[in-house]
């Protein structure tokens, strides 16, 4: 299984969370764990996904979620979990 971990920032709406898993579905990326918190207007997200099935490579999921952020406005960055362990390791 490959792993990666979404994280998604943004003003509070209605329809955040139906439109990342959209782009999920479409790109047959699958939902392992998942956390959402409100913080007073601002919706936060961590997805931990399993990329293995994704015909797209890491960097062109990369520059996906970044054209989707413009679009959806909102903050979609997507990490291999290898490398969002290294950084977040003491």
């Amino acid at each position: 299984m490959a792993q990666s971990i979404i994280t998604v920032v943004g003003k509070d709406r209605i329809g955040i969370v139906y439109e990342v898993s959209k782009l999920l579905t479409e790109n047959q990326i699958n939902i392992v764990n998942i956390s959402q918190q409100l913080m007073s207007d601002f919706f936060t997200m961590i997805i931990l996904v399993d990329t293995s099935k994704c015909p797209k490579l890491p960097t062109e999921l990369a520059d996906f979620f970044a054209q989707e952020s413009e679009k959806l406005a909102l903050q979609i960055r997507i990490q291999h979990e290898d490398i969002f362990n290294a950084m977040h390791r003491i």
